[in-house]
Protein backbone atom coordinates (compact mmCIF):
# COMPACT_ATOMS: atom_id res chain seq x y z
CA UNK A 1 0.00 0.00 0.00
CA UNK A 2 1.29 3.50 -0.87
CA UNK A 3 1.90 6.09 1.81
CA UNK A 4 -0.86 8.30 0.33
CA UNK A 5 -3.27 5.37 0.47
CA UNK A 6 -2.30 4.66 4.06
CA UNK A 7 -2.91 8.28 5.05
CA UNK A 8 -6.29 8.25 3.28
CA UNK A 9 -7.32 5.14 5.22
CA UNK A 10 -6.17 6.73 8.46
CA UNK A 11 -8.20 9.86 7.68
CA UNK A 12 -11.28 7.78 6.90
CA UNK A 13 -10.95 5.73 10.07
CA UNK A 14 -10.39 8.91 12.09
CA UNK A 15 -13.58 10.50 10.75
CA UNK A 16 -15.61 7.39 11.53
CA UNK A 17 -14.15 7.17 15.02
CA UNK A 18 -14.83 10.83 15.82
CA UNK A 19 -18.39 10.61 14.45
CA UNK A 20 -19.04 7.70 16.80
CA UNK A 21 -17.81 9.75 19.80
CA UNK A 22 -19.88 12.93 19.28
CA UNK A 23 -21.12 12.96 22.85
CA UNK A 24 -17.60 12.69 24.29
CA UNK A 25 -16.40 15.44 21.93
CA UNK A 26 -19.28 17.70 22.95
CA UNK A 27 -18.55 17.21 26.63
CA UNK A 28 -14.87 17.90 26.02
CA UNK A 29 -15.74 21.08 24.09
CA UNK A 30 -18.04 22.41 26.79
CA UNK A 31 -15.48 21.91 29.53
CA UNK A 32 -12.82 23.51 27.30
CA UNK A 33 -15.08 26.51 26.63
CA UNK A 34 -15.40 27.00 30.35
CA UNK A 35 -11.62 26.83 30.58
CA UNK A 36 -11.29 29.55 27.89
CA UNK A 37 -13.18 31.92 30.22
CA UNK A 38 -10.20 31.63 32.54
CA UNK A 39 -7.90 32.77 29.69
CA UNK A 40 -10.15 35.70 28.82
CA UNK A 41 -10.40 36.92 32.41
CA UNK A 42 -6.64 36.55 32.94
CA UNK A 43 -5.59 39.27 30.49
CA UNK A 44 -8.76 41.37 30.54
CA UNK A 45 -8.75 41.53 34.34
CA UNK A 46 -5.14 42.77 34.38
CA UNK A 47 -5.91 45.46 31.79
CA UNK A 48 -8.99 46.71 33.63
CA UNK A 49 -7.22 46.56 36.97
CA UNK A 50 -4.60 48.97 35.63
CA UNK A 51 -6.71 51.31 33.52
CA UNK A 52 -9.87 51.46 35.64
CA UNK A 53 -8.29 50.78 38.99
CA UNK A 54 -4.72 51.43 40.03
CA UNK A 55 -3.74 53.97 37.33
CA UNK A 56 -7.03 55.84 37.91
CA UNK A 57 -6.44 55.97 41.67
CA UNK A 58 -9.16 53.44 42.48
CA UNK A 59 -7.29 50.68 44.27
CA UNK A 60 -10.46 48.83 45.31
CA UNK A 61 -11.58 48.57 41.69
CA UNK A 62 -8.15 47.31 40.67
CA UNK A 63 -8.19 44.71 43.42
CA UNK A 64 -11.67 43.60 42.36
CA UNK A 65 -10.54 43.06 38.79
CA UNK A 66 -7.52 41.09 39.98
CA UNK A 67 -9.85 39.01 42.15
CA UNK A 68 -11.97 38.34 39.08
CA UNK A 69 -8.84 37.16 37.26
CA UNK A 70 -8.02 34.86 40.20
CA UNK A 71 -11.57 33.51 40.18
CA UNK A 72 -11.04 32.71 36.53
CA UNK A 73 -8.01 30.61 37.47
CA UNK A 74 -10.13 28.60 39.93
CA UNK A 75 -12.76 28.19 37.24
CA UNK A 76 -10.09 26.91 34.85
CA UNK A 77 -8.91 24.32 37.37
CA UNK A 78 -12.46 23.05 37.82
CA UNK A 79 -12.91 22.87 34.05
CA UNK A 80 -9.65 20.95 33.65
CA UNK A 81 -11.03 18.18 35.87
CA UNK A 82 -13.92 17.71 33.47
CA UNK A 83 -11.56 17.87 30.49
CA UNK A 84 -9.60 14.84 31.69
CA UNK A 85 -12.78 12.86 32.31
CA UNK A 86 -13.93 13.59 28.77
CA UNK A 87 -10.48 12.77 27.41
CA UNK A 88 -10.67 9.26 28.85
CA UNK A 89 -13.94 8.67 26.97
CA UNK A 90 -12.03 9.33 23.73
CA UNK A 91 -8.67 7.72 24.40
CA UNK A 92 -9.59 4.35 25.90
CA UNK A 93 -12.02 3.34 23.10
CA UNK A 94 -9.25 4.16 20.59
CA UNK A 95 -6.78 1.90 22.38
CA UNK A 96 -9.33 -0.93 22.67
CA UNK A 97 -10.12 -0.67 18.98
CA UNK A 98 -6.45 -0.77 18.03
CA UNK A 99 -5.87 -3.83 20.22
CA UNK A 100 -8.78 -5.63 18.53
CA UNK A 101 -7.46 -4.66 15.10
CA UNK A 102 -3.93 -5.84 15.96
CA UNK A 103 -5.30 -9.19 17.12
CA UNK A 104 -7.38 -9.57 13.94
CA UNK A 105 -4.36 -8.76 11.77
CA UNK A 106 -2.18 -11.24 13.65
CA UNK A 107 -4.81 -13.99 13.41
CA UNK A 108 -5.36 -13.32 9.71
CA UNK A 109 -1.60 -13.51 9.09
CA UNK A 110 -1.37 -16.72 11.13
CA UNK A 111 -4.20 -18.35 9.17
CA UNK A 112 -2.72 -17.24 5.84
CA UNK A 113 0.76 -18.47 6.78
CA UNK A 114 0.82 -20.61 9.95
CA UNK A 115 4.58 -21.08 9.77
CA UNK A 116 5.11 -17.36 10.33
CA UNK A 117 2.48 -16.91 13.04
CA UNK A 118 5.11 -16.02 15.65
CA UNK A 119 5.65 -12.54 14.23
CA UNK A 120 7.58 -10.02 16.33
CA UNK A 121 5.90 -7.19 14.40
CA UNK A 122 2.47 -8.32 15.61
CA UNK A 123 3.73 -8.31 19.19
CA UNK A 124 5.12 -4.80 18.68
CA UNK A 125 1.76 -3.58 17.38
CA UNK A 126 -0.20 -5.24 20.17
CA UNK A 127 1.94 -3.84 22.96
CA UNK A 128 4.30 -0.99 22.20
CA UNK A 129 2.50 0.60 19.26
CA UNK A 130 -1.01 0.53 20.77
CA UNK A 131 0.29 2.22 23.91
CA UNK A 132 2.23 4.68 21.76
CA UNK A 133 -0.93 5.51 19.80
CA UNK A 134 -3.00 5.94 22.96
CA UNK A 135 -0.47 8.24 24.63
CA UNK A 136 0.11 10.23 21.43
CA UNK A 137 -3.62 10.63 20.78
CA UNK A 138 -4.27 11.72 24.36
CA UNK A 139 -1.45 14.26 24.27
CA UNK A 140 -2.51 15.58 20.89
CA UNK A 141 -6.17 16.00 21.81
CA UNK A 142 -5.30 17.60 25.12
CA UNK A 143 -2.86 20.12 23.65
CA UNK A 144 -4.89 20.89 20.51
CA UNK A 145 -7.99 21.50 22.60
CA UNK A 146 -6.01 23.68 25.00
CA UNK A 147 -4.51 25.75 22.18
CA UNK A 148 -7.80 26.27 20.33
CA UNK A 149 -9.78 27.43 23.34
CA UNK A 150 -6.87 29.34 24.84
CA UNK A 151 -6.35 31.12 21.51
CA UNK A 152 -10.06 31.94 21.34
CA UNK A 153 -9.98 33.41 24.83
CA UNK A 154 -6.74 35.32 24.24
CA UNK A 155 -7.64 36.71 20.80
CA UNK A 156 -11.14 37.70 21.89
CA UNK A 157 -9.63 39.37 24.92
CA UNK A 158 -7.10 41.36 22.84
CA UNK A 159 -9.84 42.33 20.40
CA UNK A 160 -11.93 43.52 23.33
CA UNK A 161 -9.02 45.61 24.63
CA UNK A 162 -7.93 47.03 21.25
CA UNK A 163 -8.34 45.35 17.85
CA UNK A 164 -5.13 46.94 16.59
CA UNK A 165 -3.20 44.66 18.95
CA UNK A 166 -4.09 41.73 16.66
CA UNK A 167 -2.34 43.43 13.73
CA UNK A 168 0.89 43.48 15.71
CA UNK A 169 0.71 40.00 17.24
CA UNK A 170 -0.83 37.78 14.56
CA UNK A 171 1.69 38.13 11.64
CA UNK A 172 4.79 36.81 13.51
CA UNK A 173 2.66 34.21 15.21
CA UNK A 174 1.32 32.88 11.91
CA UNK A 175 4.78 33.03 10.30
CA UNK A 176 6.31 30.88 13.02
CA UNK A 177 3.38 28.48 12.90
CA UNK A 178 3.78 28.11 9.10
CA UNK A 179 7.50 27.42 9.48
CA UNK A 180 6.70 24.75 12.03
CA UNK A 181 4.02 23.11 9.89
CA UNK A 182 6.54 22.89 7.04
CA UNK A 183 8.63 20.50 9.14
CA UNK A 184 5.79 18.06 9.88
CA UNK A 185 5.71 16.13 6.61
CA UNK A 186 9.46 15.41 6.38
CA UNK A 187 9.49 14.55 10.08
CA UNK A 188 6.61 12.13 9.55
CA UNK A 189 8.52 10.53 6.67
CA UNK A 190 11.55 9.98 8.89
CA UNK A 191 9.36 8.63 11.70
CA UNK A 192 7.70 6.25 9.23
CA UNK A 193 11.06 5.03 7.95
CA UNK A 194 12.25 4.63 11.54
CA UNK A 195 9.31 2.40 12.42
CA UNK A 196 9.77 0.41 9.20
CA UNK A 197 13.38 -0.22 10.15
CA UNK A 198 12.46 -1.04 13.73
CA UNK A 199 9.88 -3.61 12.61
CA UNK A 200 12.27 -5.13 10.07
CA UNK A 201 14.99 -5.40 12.70
CA UNK A 202 12.62 -6.93 15.26
CA UNK A 203 11.40 -9.44 12.67
CA UNK A 204 14.90 -10.46 11.58
CA UNK A 205 16.19 -10.71 15.15
CA UNK A 206 13.17 -12.85 16.07
CA UNK A 207 13.78 -15.16 13.13
CA UNK A 208 17.49 -15.42 13.95
CA UNK A 209 16.75 -16.16 17.62
CA UNK A 210 14.43 -18.98 16.64
CA UNK A 211 17.02 -20.49 14.31
CA UNK A 212 20.19 -20.10 16.37
CA UNK A 213 20.92 -23.82 16.29
CA UNK A 214 20.54 -23.97 12.53
CA UNK A 215 22.66 -20.84 12.08
CA UNK A 216 25.42 -22.20 14.31
CA UNK A 217 25.29 -25.66 12.76
CA UNK A 218 25.62 -24.23 9.26
CA UNK A 219 28.27 -21.65 10.21
CA UNK A 220 25.96 -18.80 9.25
CA UNK A 221 26.89 -16.43 12.08
CA UNK A 222 28.73 -13.99 9.83
CA UNK A 223 25.95 -14.01 7.21
CA UNK A 224 23.26 -13.26 9.80
CA UNK A 225 25.39 -10.51 11.36
CA UNK A 226 25.97 -9.01 7.90
CA UNK A 227 22.20 -8.97 7.33
CA UNK A 228 21.43 -7.29 10.66
CA UNK A 229 24.20 -4.69 10.67
CA UNK A 230 22.69 -2.54 7.86
CA UNK A 231 19.40 -2.34 9.78
CA UNK A 232 21.22 -1.26 12.94
CA UNK A 233 23.22 1.31 10.96
CA UNK A 234 19.99 2.55 9.36
CA UNK A 235 18.45 3.07 12.79
CA UNK A 236 21.47 5.12 13.81
CA UNK A 237 21.30 7.20 10.63
CA UNK A 238 17.56 7.82 11.03
CA UNK A 239 18.02 8.89 14.64
CA UNK A 240 20.44 11.56 13.38
CA UNK A 241 17.99 12.76 10.74
CA UNK A 242 15.20 12.88 13.29
CA UNK A 243 17.39 14.97 15.58
CA UNK A 244 18.11 17.38 12.70
CA UNK A 245 14.44 17.94 11.97
CA UNK A 246 13.86 18.30 15.69
CA UNK A 247 16.39 21.15 15.74
CA UNK A 248 14.57 22.92 12.88
CA UNK A 249 11.29 22.42 14.70
CA UNK A 250 12.83 24.06 17.78
CA UNK A 251 13.84 27.10 15.69
CA UNK A 252 10.31 27.40 14.32
CA UNK A 253 8.96 27.05 17.83
CA UNK A 254 11.22 29.87 18.99
CA UNK A 255 10.04 32.10 16.12
CA UNK A 256 6.36 31.50 16.85
CA UNK A 257 6.79 31.68 20.61
CA UNK A 258 9.05 34.73 20.96
CA UNK A 259 8.51 36.90 17.87
CA UNK A 260 4.98 38.08 18.89
CA UNK A 261 6.29 39.39 22.22
CA UNK A 262 9.24 41.13 20.52
CA UNK A 263 6.89 42.58 17.92
CA UNK A 264 4.54 43.90 20.62
CA UNK A 265 7.38 45.49 22.56
CA UNK A 266 8.85 47.04 19.42
CA UNK A 267 5.45 48.47 18.46
CA UNK A 268 4.74 49.88 21.94
CA UNK A 269 5.67 53.53 21.14
CA UNK A 270 3.53 53.42 18.00
CA UNK A 271 0.61 51.84 19.91
CA UNK A 272 0.83 54.40 22.72
CA UNK A 273 0.78 57.15 20.11
CA UNK A 274 -2.48 55.76 18.77
CA UNK A 275 -4.13 55.95 22.18
CA UNK A 276 -3.59 52.38 23.37
CA UNK A 277 -3.48 52.43 27.17
CA UNK A 278 -0.81 50.94 29.36
CA UNK A 279 -3.38 48.55 30.79
CA UNK A 280 -4.29 47.26 27.33
CA UNK A 281 -0.59 46.68 26.57
CA UNK A 282 -0.12 44.89 29.90
CA UNK A 283 -3.20 42.78 29.20
CA UNK A 284 -1.86 41.87 25.74
CA UNK A 285 1.48 40.84 27.23
CA UNK A 286 -0.37 38.74 29.82
CA UNK A 287 -2.35 37.01 27.09
CA UNK A 288 0.84 36.25 25.17
CA UNK A 289 3.17 35.24 27.98
CA UNK A 290 0.79 33.42 30.32
CA UNK A 291 -1.73 31.87 27.94
CA UNK A 292 -1.27 31.93 24.17
CA UNK A 293 2.44 31.28 23.79
CA UNK A 294 2.68 28.45 26.40
CA UNK A 295 -0.30 26.77 24.69
CA UNK A 296 1.37 27.25 21.31
CA UNK A 297 4.65 25.81 22.58
CA UNK A 298 2.84 22.75 23.91
CA UNK A 299 0.83 22.31 20.69
CA UNK A 300 3.86 22.55 18.42
CA UNK A 301 5.83 20.12 20.57
CA UNK A 302 2.90 17.68 20.51
CA UNK A 303 2.40 17.99 16.75
CA UNK A 304 6.10 17.57 16.11
CA UNK A 305 6.43 14.40 18.16
CA UNK A 306 3.12 12.87 19.16
CA UNK A 307 1.30 13.97 16.00
CA UNK A 308 3.73 12.52 13.47
CA UNK A 309 4.24 9.43 15.61
CA UNK A 310 0.48 8.88 15.85
CA UNK A 311 0.04 9.18 12.08
CA UNK A 312 2.82 6.69 11.37
CA UNK A 313 1.61 4.19 13.97
CA UNK A 314 -2.00 4.33 12.79
CA UNK A 315 -0.83 3.59 9.25
CA UNK A 316 0.49 0.27 10.62
CA UNK A 317 -3.01 -0.68 11.75
CA UNK A 318 -4.67 0.26 8.46
CA UNK A 319 -2.10 -1.43 6.22
CA UNK A 320 -3.19 -4.54 4.38
CA UNK A 321 -1.53 -7.74 5.59
CA UNK A 322 1.65 -8.62 3.81
CA UNK A 323 1.29 -11.25 1.10
CA UNK A 324 2.26 -14.78 1.96
CA UNK A 325 5.93 -15.29 1.10
CA UNK A 326 6.69 -17.86 -1.58
CA UNK A 327 7.63 -21.32 -0.43
CA UNK A 328 11.40 -21.68 -0.68
CA UNK A 329 12.85 -24.28 -2.94
CA UNK A 330 14.15 -27.29 -1.01
CA UNK A 331 17.85 -27.17 -0.40
CA UNK A 332 19.96 -30.18 0.31
CA UNK A 333 22.34 -29.50 3.23
CA UNK A 334 25.96 -30.30 2.87
CA UNK A 335 26.77 -33.73 4.28
CA UNK A 336 28.23 -33.57 7.76
CA UNK A 337 31.62 -35.08 8.37
CA UNK A 338 31.17 -38.52 9.90
CA UNK A 339 32.91 -41.84 9.53
CA UNK A 340 31.77 -45.30 10.50
CA UNK A 341 33.18 -46.79 13.65
CA UNK A 342 33.10 -50.29 15.06
CA UNK A 343 29.57 -51.26 15.95
CA UNK A 344 30.30 -52.90 19.22
CA UNK A 345 33.85 -51.70 19.78
CA UNK A 346 37.04 -53.63 19.41
CA UNK A 347 37.81 -56.40 21.86
CA UNK A 348 39.02 -54.97 25.18
CA UNK A 349 38.18 -51.37 24.24
CA UNK A 350 35.80 -49.50 26.59
CA UNK A 351 33.05 -47.60 24.78
CA UNK A 352 33.24 -44.71 27.27
CA UNK A 353 35.06 -44.15 30.53
CA UNK A 354 35.24 -41.52 33.27
CA UNK A 355 38.29 -41.63 35.56
CA UNK A 356 38.01 -39.64 38.78
CA UNK A 357 36.00 -36.90 37.06
CA UNK A 358 35.15 -33.74 38.99
CA UNK A 359 33.29 -30.87 37.39
CA UNK A 360 31.84 -27.59 38.67
CA UNK A 361 30.34 -24.61 36.83
CA UNK A 362 32.86 -22.08 38.10
CA UNK A 363 35.98 -22.06 40.28
CA UNK A 364 34.04 -21.41 43.50
CA UNK A 365 30.89 -23.37 42.67
CA UNK A 366 29.92 -26.61 44.34
CA UNK A 367 30.94 -29.62 42.18
CA UNK A 368 28.14 -31.18 40.18
CA UNK A 369 30.17 -34.37 39.76
CA UNK A 370 32.99 -35.31 42.11
CA UNK A 371 35.48 -38.15 41.74
CA UNK A 372 33.19 -40.08 39.39
CA UNK A 373 34.50 -43.38 37.98
CA UNK A 374 32.47 -45.11 35.28
CA UNK A 375 33.14 -47.67 32.53
CA UNK A 376 30.58 -48.25 29.81
CA UNK A 377 31.10 -51.48 27.86
CA UNK A 378 30.68 -51.71 24.06
CA UNK A 379 27.09 -52.58 23.16
CA UNK A 380 25.81 -51.75 26.64
CA UNK A 381 22.56 -49.92 27.38
CA UNK A 382 23.10 -47.57 30.36
CA UNK A 383 20.37 -45.46 31.96
CA UNK A 384 21.21 -42.41 34.09
CA UNK A 385 18.69 -41.37 36.76
CA UNK A 386 18.57 -38.78 39.51
CA UNK A 387 16.72 -35.66 40.65
CA UNK A 388 16.53 -32.57 38.47
CA UNK A 389 19.74 -30.53 38.45
CA UNK A 390 21.84 -33.36 39.86
CA UNK A 391 24.27 -33.54 36.91
CA UNK A 392 22.74 -35.94 34.36
CA UNK A 393 22.98 -33.49 31.45
CA UNK A 394 26.46 -32.49 32.63
CA UNK A 395 27.51 -36.13 32.37
CA UNK A 396 26.28 -36.43 28.77
CA UNK A 397 27.93 -33.10 27.88
CA UNK A 398 31.24 -34.44 29.22
CA UNK A 399 30.88 -37.64 27.20
CA UNK A 400 29.99 -35.57 24.13
CA UNK A 401 33.11 -33.43 24.55
CA UNK A 402 31.10 -30.26 25.07
CA UNK A 403 32.57 -29.76 28.55
CA UNK A 404 36.03 -30.39 29.95
CA UNK A 405 36.39 -31.88 33.46
CA UNK A 406 38.15 -29.89 36.16
CA UNK A 407 39.85 -33.07 37.31
CA UNK A 408 40.13 -36.56 35.87
CA UNK A 409 39.71 -37.79 32.32
CA UNK A 410 36.83 -38.60 29.99
CA UNK A 411 37.54 -41.16 27.28
CA UNK A 412 35.46 -42.30 24.34
CA UNK A 413 36.66 -45.39 22.49
CA UNK A 414 39.94 -45.11 24.40
CA UNK A 415 40.70 -41.50 23.32
CA UNK A 416 39.96 -38.18 25.05
CA UNK A 417 36.31 -37.19 24.62
CA UNK A 418 37.43 -33.71 23.63
CA UNK A 419 40.50 -34.11 21.44
CA UNK A 420 42.84 -31.14 21.17
CA UNK A 421 42.09 -29.00 18.14
CA UNK A 422 38.93 -30.90 17.23
CA UNK A 423 36.19 -28.47 16.22
CA UNK A 424 33.92 -30.48 13.90
CA UNK A 425 31.48 -33.32 14.44
CA UNK A 426 33.01 -36.31 16.20
CA UNK A 427 32.28 -39.62 14.40
CA UNK A 428 32.59 -41.54 17.67
CA UNK A 429 29.35 -40.35 19.26
CA UNK A 430 26.00 -38.69 18.61
CA UNK A 431 24.22 -36.55 21.20
CA UNK A 432 20.45 -36.01 21.13
CA UNK A 433 19.40 -33.22 23.52
CA UNK A 434 15.89 -32.59 24.81
CA UNK A 435 15.29 -29.98 22.12
CA UNK A 436 15.37 -32.06 18.95
CA UNK A 437 17.31 -30.69 15.98
CA UNK A 438 15.09 -30.51 12.88
CA UNK A 439 15.81 -28.13 10.01
CA UNK A 440 14.09 -26.82 6.90
CA UNK A 441 14.91 -29.45 4.27
CA UNK A 442 13.57 -32.77 3.04
CA UNK A 443 12.49 -35.58 5.37
CA UNK A 444 15.30 -37.64 3.84
CA UNK A 445 17.85 -34.96 4.77
CA UNK A 446 16.59 -34.75 8.34
CA UNK A 447 16.89 -38.52 8.74
CA UNK A 448 20.30 -38.90 7.10
CA UNK A 449 22.21 -35.73 7.96
CA UNK A 450 24.39 -37.58 10.49
CA UNK A 451 25.56 -40.04 7.84
CA UNK A 452 28.39 -39.65 5.39
CA UNK A 453 27.12 -39.58 1.84
CA UNK A 454 23.67 -40.53 0.54
CA UNK A 455 21.50 -43.08 2.34
CA UNK A 456 19.53 -45.60 0.30
CA UNK A 457 15.77 -45.91 0.56
CA UNK A 458 16.24 -49.45 1.92
CA UNK A 459 18.22 -48.12 4.91
CA UNK A 460 15.70 -45.35 5.43
CA UNK A 461 12.85 -47.88 5.29
CA UNK A 462 14.61 -50.09 7.84
CA UNK A 463 15.10 -47.18 10.27
CA UNK A 464 11.54 -45.94 9.78
CA UNK A 465 10.18 -49.43 10.37
CA UNK A 466 12.35 -50.01 13.44
CA UNK A 467 11.09 -46.81 15.07
CA UNK A 468 7.53 -47.07 13.70
CA UNK A 469 7.78 -43.77 11.84
CA UNK A 470 5.78 -44.89 8.79
CA UNK A 471 2.70 -42.89 9.78
CA UNK A 472 4.70 -39.74 10.48
CA UNK A 473 6.67 -39.93 7.24
CA UNK A 474 3.47 -40.53 5.30
CA UNK A 475 1.73 -37.54 6.91
CA UNK A 476 4.71 -35.36 6.07
CA UNK A 477 4.54 -36.35 2.39
CA UNK A 478 7.31 -38.92 2.05
CA UNK A 479 11.09 -38.74 2.09
CA UNK A 480 11.33 -35.92 -0.45
CA UNK A 481 8.78 -33.62 1.22
CA UNK A 482 10.25 -30.38 2.56
CA UNK A 483 9.89 -29.97 6.31
CA UNK A 484 8.95 -26.76 8.08
CA UNK A 485 10.06 -27.23 11.71
CA UNK A 486 7.46 -24.72 12.94
CA UNK A 487 4.67 -27.00 11.76
CA UNK A 488 5.90 -30.00 13.76
CA UNK A 489 5.02 -30.84 17.34
CA UNK A 490 7.79 -31.42 19.86
CA UNK A 491 7.08 -35.14 19.78
CA UNK A 492 7.30 -35.29 15.98
CA UNK A 493 10.61 -33.46 16.08
CA UNK A 494 11.95 -35.95 18.61
CA UNK A 495 10.83 -38.91 16.50
CA UNK A 496 12.66 -37.55 13.44
CA UNK A 497 15.78 -36.88 15.54
CA UNK A 498 15.62 -40.45 16.89
CA UNK A 499 15.45 -41.70 13.30
CA UNK A 500 18.60 -39.72 12.48
CA UNK A 501 20.33 -41.17 15.55
CA UNK A 502 19.35 -44.69 14.51
CA UNK A 503 20.98 -44.18 11.10
CA UNK A 504 24.05 -42.48 12.55
CA UNK A 505 27.24 -44.58 12.19
CA UNK A 506 28.50 -43.33 15.57
CA UNK A 507 29.11 -46.29 17.92
CA UNK A 508 28.02 -44.27 20.99
CA UNK A 509 24.55 -42.71 21.26
CA UNK A 510 23.83 -40.21 24.05
CA UNK A 511 20.16 -39.42 24.69
CA UNK A 512 19.64 -36.50 27.09
CA UNK A 513 15.88 -36.77 27.77
CA UNK A 514 15.50 -37.05 24.00
CA UNK A 515 12.15 -38.88 24.39
CA UNK A 516 10.52 -36.60 26.98
CA UNK A 517 7.77 -35.46 24.57
CA UNK A 518 6.75 -39.01 23.64
CA UNK A 519 4.11 -41.07 25.38
CA UNK A 520 5.40 -44.01 27.47
CA UNK A 521 4.63 -46.62 24.80
CA UNK A 522 6.41 -44.68 22.03
CA UNK A 523 9.34 -43.99 24.35
CA UNK A 524 9.70 -47.68 25.24
CA UNK A 525 9.65 -48.77 21.61
CA UNK A 526 12.18 -46.11 20.58
CA UNK A 527 14.61 -47.02 23.37
CA UNK A 528 14.36 -50.74 22.62
CA UNK A 529 14.97 -50.07 18.91
CA UNK A 530 18.02 -47.92 19.62
CA UNK A 531 19.35 -50.43 22.13
CA UNK A 532 19.03 -53.19 19.50
CA UNK A 533 21.02 -51.06 17.06
CA UNK A 534 24.74 -52.01 16.94
CA UNK A 535 26.58 -49.78 19.36
CA UNK A 536 26.36 -48.38 22.88
CA UNK A 537 23.39 -46.43 24.26
CA UNK A 538 23.46 -44.01 27.21
CA UNK A 539 20.04 -42.64 28.14
CA UNK A 540 19.27 -39.87 30.62
CA UNK A 541 15.98 -41.31 31.81
CA UNK A 542 12.87 -39.14 31.77
CA UNK A 543 10.82 -41.91 33.40
CA UNK A 544 11.96 -44.57 35.84
CA UNK A 545 10.58 -47.18 33.44
CA UNK A 546 13.54 -46.40 31.16
CA UNK A 547 15.86 -47.69 33.86
CA UNK A 548 14.10 -51.06 34.01
CA UNK A 549 14.89 -51.63 30.33
CA UNK A 550 18.60 -50.83 30.63
CA UNK A 551 21.47 -53.29 31.17
CA UNK A 552 22.75 -51.10 34.00
CA UNK A 553 21.59 -47.96 35.80
CA UNK A 554 23.75 -45.08 37.07
CA UNK A 555 22.10 -43.30 40.01
CA UNK A 556 23.34 -39.76 40.68
CA UNK A 557 22.50 -38.52 44.16
CA UNK A 558 24.42 -35.37 45.01
CA UNK A 559 28.12 -36.02 44.46
CA UNK A 560 27.55 -39.73 45.14
CA UNK A 561 27.03 -42.18 42.30
CA UNK A 562 25.94 -45.83 42.41
CA UNK A 563 25.91 -48.07 39.35
CA UNK A 564 24.31 -51.48 39.01
CA UNK A 565 21.42 -53.43 37.53
CA UNK A 566 17.80 -52.56 38.04
CA UNK A 567 17.38 -55.63 40.24
CA UNK A 568 20.31 -54.98 42.59
CA UNK A 569 20.15 -51.17 42.96
CA UNK A 570 17.17 -51.03 45.39
CA UNK A 571 19.46 -52.68 47.97
CA UNK A 572 22.36 -50.30 47.29
CA UNK A 573 20.65 -46.92 46.74
CA UNK A 574 17.95 -45.45 48.96
CA UNK A 575 17.07 -42.92 46.24
CA UNK A 576 16.59 -45.62 43.63
CA UNK A 577 14.61 -47.73 46.09
CA UNK A 578 12.23 -44.82 46.65
CA UNK A 579 11.87 -44.18 42.92
CA UNK A 580 11.18 -47.82 42.14
CA UNK A 581 8.78 -48.08 45.07
CA UNK A 582 6.70 -45.19 43.76
CA UNK A 583 6.87 -46.58 40.23
CA UNK A 584 5.72 -50.02 41.25
CA UNK A 585 2.91 -48.35 43.20
CA UNK A 586 1.60 -47.30 39.78
CA UNK A 587 2.18 -43.60 40.28
CA UNK A 588 3.76 -41.95 37.22
CA UNK A 589 7.31 -40.88 37.95
CA UNK A 590 9.31 -38.51 35.80
CA UNK A 591 12.91 -37.56 36.37
CA UNK A 592 13.01 -34.06 34.94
Amino acid sequence: MSRGGGRALVAGDARRFLRSRVRALAALGLWSLLESAHTFLGGYGVARALDDGFLAGRAATGAAWLAAAGLGALLGGFALRGVFAGLADLVEPLRDGLVRRAVRQALAAAVADPARAADARAVSRLTQQTEMARDSFAGLVLTARSFVFTAVGALVGMAALAPVLLLVVLPPLLLGLAAFLATLRPMAAVQRETLDTEEALASRVGEAAGALRDITACGGDAAVAAELEPLIAAQERLAGRLAGWGALRTLALGLAGRAPVVSLLAATPWLLGRGITAGALAGAVTYLVQSLLPALDTLMAALGSAGTRLLVVLERFTAAPAPKPPTPEPRTPEPRSATAGPAGGEEGVVAAELKGVTFAYGPHARPVLQGLDLRVRPGEHLAVVGPSGIGKSTLTALLAGLLTPDQGAVLVAGAPARPAGGGGPDPRRTLLPQQAYVFTAGVRDNLSHLCRGPVSDDRLDAAVAALRLQGLVSRLGGYDAVLDPLRLSQGERQLLALGAAYLSPAPLLLLDEATCHLDPEAEEHAERALAARPGTLVVVAHRISSAARADRVLVLDGTRAVCGTHEELPERSALYRDLVGVWEGEEPVTLA
